[in-house]
This record gives C-alpha cells, structure tokens and sequence, in this order.
C-alpha cells in the first residue's frame, strides 16, 4: 500500500487511528487529505515522522494545484527545519518553497531562496557536485525571468564549463544548464547580433545531442527544437527589416 493518500474532501480536520503496532496521523487540509503511516503520535517536535508528515502535504497540496495552502505549510515547515533539521534538510525544503513562490506568481521571493540554496550547495557540496549545479540553473532561470541578464550569464559562463567537464556533454543537466544560457543571450533587449548568432549555435548543438542521447519525441528535444525554431524566424525577419533611414 501506498505511504500516502490523497483524496478530496470539504473539512479541515486531523483525526487518528491506531492499529496493534502502528499509530496513523490522518491531516485534512482545504480539500485535501493525507493519510501519512508510522506517524506516531505524542511524539517531540524533533521526531522525523511529524517533519515528514509535513513534507507530504504541502508536496501533496502542490500536486492538486493548492499552492497557496501549500505556501502556508511550507513556510512553517522551513521554520522547523531551521530550528531543528540539518543544513542540508533545509536547503530541500527551501528548493521546494522556491518552485511554490514561483508557481504563485512571487518570483521575486523565488529569486532570493534559489540565490540562498546556490550559496548553501557551494559550502555544503562544493562547486562540481551536481546538487549545486541543479541549485545553479535554478538560480540561472530565476534571474533571466526577472530579466537580469548579465547576472545570468555571469553565473552561467562561470558554470558550464565546470559541468561540460566534471559531468560531460550528453547528461540532460548539462543540456538545461546550456539552454537556460541561450536564452539569457537572445531574450536581453540589449542582445546584439553576435549574441543571437552564439544562441542559434547553442541550441543547435544542444538539439543533436538532445536528439542523439533522449530520441527527437523526448519533451527536452522538442522544446530546444520549437525555441531554435523561433530565434531563426526572428533572426530571419531582422535580416529581411531594412535600416531605418534606407528607404
């Protein structure tokens, strides 16, 4: 059976059952409701099973599209981890309340917490573990969402040849970590031509070996694919606009 479970309902309660050897915590929360096992009950704070009875449902509460509740749980779910949890326990659930911000529309927040994580992961993993390059991109993408480019490709420029050389060239990290710099060149409003023409050969590369390593029906190579397909059309159009003054 399934640790956990989750089923709608319209009432926000906790109730609890008891077996011979195992206490159960079942918790209803605006519509949802998990059913989490080996949660004794009357345990201390400290206890993993209640840290992890609240982990599953704002997990849970994201999955069926109720993030603000999920913001709310996992807000004090990080305070917890702060006052008890390891460093690395937090930076978990700092990367979960990041894609929550994110999903609510609060990037900025998002920004914040993916800077933090990136610092975290770099003191506790060092600069070629692949948690800090995942906590890298995550940052890259928040910065070029928020339109800070040179920031992004900072960052990136700083990064991708650490990860083309520790991790190689065909893992699907690599892959995101080069796109997300492709588009830090071509969505800057500053972009030049040499910028676009550095994108366009990135996503080329990235699209062969996407379509070598994960087959051309794979989500990854079809959204390279459909983004080089847009920066050409563009490209094309810029070369086809005449100069102002040259009519």
């Amino acid at each position: 059976m399934r640790d956990t479970q989750f089923r709608r309902r319209n009432a926000v309660a906790i109730s609890t059952r008891a077996s011979t050897h195992e206490t159960f915590s079942r918790v209803r929360m605006h519509g949802l409701e998990a059913d989490v096992t080996f949660l004794p009950l009357g345990r201390p704070e400290t206890h993993w099973a209640p840290r992890l009875a609240m982990s599953v449902l704002g997990n849970g509460l994201n999955e069926a599209c109720h993030h603000e509740d999920a913001l709310a749980v996992q807000e004090a779910e990080l305070a917890m981890e702060r006052r008890l949890g390891s460093e690395e326990s937090i930076l978990v659930v700092q990367a979960n309340l990041a894609m929550t911000y994110g999903k609510i529309g609060r990037r900025n927040e998002a920004l914040r917490l993916r800077r933090d994580i990136y610092s975290g992961r770099l003191r506790l993993n060092g600069e070629e573990d692949e948690y800090t390059f995942i906590a890298a991109n995550n940052y890259a993408t928040s910065l070029v969402s928020l339109q800070h480019f040179k920031e992004a490709k900072s960052l990136l420029r700083k990064r991708m040849p650490v990860m083309r050389c520790v991790h190689g060239e065909d893992r699907r990290l690599t892959l995101k970590m080069r796109w997300t710099y492709a588009q830090s060149l071509y969505e800057d409003p500053s972009a030049t031509l040499d910028d676009f023409r550095e994108a366009v050969t990135t996503l080329e590369e990235i699209e062969r070996i996407a379509r070598r390593v994960f087959g051309g029906a794979h989500p990854l190579t079809a959204d390279i694919e459909e983004d080089l397909r847009k920066l050409r059309e563009i490209m094309l159009a810029a070369r086809q606009t005449p100069p102002p003054g040259s009519a």
